[in-house]
């Protein structure tokens, strides 16, 4: 085999039968048959599965545990997603009662206005909530239960405090004020029909709960309650013991006037004591579910792992032998050709479902409550398998273009971004320090980017500028400023721009597929090996059968077909 020109360029058929060489008909050398085998080794490798069939017999054994696995994740992720939609449902519905249980006077979608203006009303929404508490379970139609102080503490089932600081003393009248601003807390425990006496520090009515409104911060009204959700027998899982830590805030930080009330709740899940549920509640068959999926997951990534080993150690392999036949390198893209990006998008993928699958069991089991942490688990494993699935779509050109193009122009948007994203968060903290005091869109980094960035797709661009206060002139105008020159700098040149970057790769690869495709080295040299998937050269045993796997027979794949392995 002669040895590439200075060009990079392997020499022709013709080239060989006129040049200094081995004729045809003599005996190869042993270095000639090693990279006769190298090279049919290497196209070997980047043939697609159907391909593989072909040359070797055998099944894609990848290609259908992929399929079985997207059914199995999918599957799991639909019966996970309806148990947790329950759970959430329950909390956020527990919720709602509390505030217009114990928030007098409460409005659904009044969170933000909820408030009181004088000393009075203060003191009838404190007092109200702590009545209504001790009547909770004549009054609700839910059904819970008081939760106890500690036993060997002094702490009662619900707690009143007040905060404010040790020293204030404030005169608007003479523009003086003298204010010690450590926190100190006073808290008052009341028991509901508490059998034991009450020790001497607690032992008074809440109704003599005396607030210093000179210096105070807030108030505070912390108890638990249990609750059980009966609705999950629905799906024939055990129901879940909720313990829910309601806290009631009267927040008056700001001195100026109106105290802000709301509402918290934690809701703690655990195990119920000795659940008991006719003809229901057998886990069994999820049980068996999730460990197939385990299974299955598990012996997806050890085949892809194998995978990408053989491909490193391929690639070290014709690295050498390339350095030590033509003493040339084998360029950076060139190797990274070996290392997979699908498989290692799968191999992240069962990681992702073999770790949410254990947390799903025992969430199930009552062992674990983290439901957020295993969803985004189980949800992004699936996106990944499912966005695996485009691997074996580019092995046929004309479903390659996408990947093709996203390939070619994400160096392009990436330092695109990268300049853009300095104007941009120019705009977020320009937008955040000025508009702020005035808009409610802008009171917050996290809102101003949210904000900026439904104005670039056309968003809430009219309800944007009329939600502007006109309390100063000034800001008002600047407002119109800013908000005129973001608009029209990021639509009409920056996102053009971004899709001009997209649309002119797209436009390259086209006419790439049309003319002649660029060959890199590796593949020219792979090129060199004219043996068809069905020569049977690329046969270690024989044997071959028909499978169900095999796609249906087309064209030998061409070498200047475009792919991305």
């Amino acid at each position: 085999m002669a040895a590439p020109s200075v060009n990079g360029r392997f020499p022709s058929e013709t080239e060989r039968l006129l040049g200094r060489g081995p004729g045809y008909g003599t005996t190869e050398s042993p270095v000639v048959a090693e990279e006769e085998e190298l090279r049919r080794r290497l196209k070997y490798f980047f043939m697609s599965p159907c391909d593989k069939y072909r040359a070797r017999g055998r099944r894609p054994v990848k290609l259908g545990l992929q399929l079985a696995k997207i059914l199995l994740v999918t599957v799991q992720l639909i019966l996970f997603g309806l148990s947790n939609q329950m759970v959430v449902t329950f909390k956020e519905e527990n919720t709602i009662a509390f505030k217009h249980l114990f928030l007098k006077d409460y409005v659904d979608g009044a969170d933000d206005s909820y408030a009181v203006y004088t000393q009075r009303d203060l003191y009838d929404r404190m007092f109200y909530a702590v009545e209504k508490y001790l009547v909770i379970p004549n009054e609700t139609i839910g059904r819970y239960a008081y939760v106890r102080g500690e036993h060997g503490g002094n702490q009662s089932a619900l707690m009143l405090c007040q905060q404010y600081y040790r020293k204030g003393r404030i005169d608007p009248a003479n523009d003086t004020f003298n204010i010690d601003p450590k926190i100190v807390t006073d808290c008052l425990g009341v028991d509901p029909e508490d059998p034991q006496p009450l020790p001497p520090a607690l032992d008074r009515s809440y109704k003599n709960f005396t607030l210093k409104f000179h210096k105070l911060i807030n108030v505070t009204i912390q108890f638990k309650l249990k609750a059980i959700n009966i609705q999950t027998i629905i799906n024939n899982e055990i129901p879940d013991c909720y313990t829910f830590t309601i806290t009631i805030t009267f927040d008056n930080k700001a001195h100026s006037g109106r105290v802000k009330i709301h509402l918290d709740n934690q809701a703690d899940i655990k195990e119920c004591k000795d659940p008991s549920v006719f003809g229901r509640g057998d886990n069994s068959f999820r049980l068996f579910f999730d460990v197939i999926v385990i299974l299955v997951c598990s012996l997806s990534f050890i085949l892809c792992a194998r995978s990408i080993i053989r491909g490193l150690m391929l690639q070290h392999e014709f690295s050498r032998f390339f350095q030590r036949r033509y003493n040339q390198n084998v360029c950076l893209s060139d190797r990274m050709e070996f290392l997979n990006g699908w498989y290692i998008l799968l191999v992240i993928s069962d990681v992702l479902t073999v770790l949410g699958t254990i947390m799903k069991i025992g969430i199930e089991s009552k062992n674990f409550a983290s439901y957020d942490v295993c969803s985004i688990l189980l949800g992004t494993s699936t996106l990944l398998v499912w966005v695996g699935v485009i691997r074996y779509l580019t092995f046929f050109q004309k479903y390659n273009i996408l990947i093709v193009t996203l390939r070619v122009a994400l160096p392009n948007v990436i330092r695109f971004c990268c300049c853009v994203a300095v104007i941009y968060l120019g705009y977020c903290f320009c937008g955040w320090i000025v508009l702020g005091p005035y808009h409610v869109k802008f009171r917050s980094l996290s809102m101003v980017s949210e904000c900026l960035f439904s104005l670039i797709n056309g968003d809430d661009m009219f309800v944007t500028f009329a939600e502007m206060q006109q309390n100063s002139y000034l800001v008002w105008l600047f407002s119109q400023i800013y908000l005129y020159t973001f608009i029209s700098l990021f639509i009409y040149m920056v996102l053009s721009l971004f899709i001009a970057l997209i649309t002119g790769s797209y436009e390259t690869i086209k006419h790439q597929c049309e003319g002649e495709t660029p060959v890199s080295q590796l593949h020219a040299y792979i090129a060199q090996c004219k043996d068809s998937p069905k020569s049977g050269k690329y046969r270690r045993d024989s044997a071959s059968s028909c499978s169900i796997f095999c796609c249906c027979e087309r064209a030998p794949l061409q070498d200047n077909t475009l792919l991305v392995n």
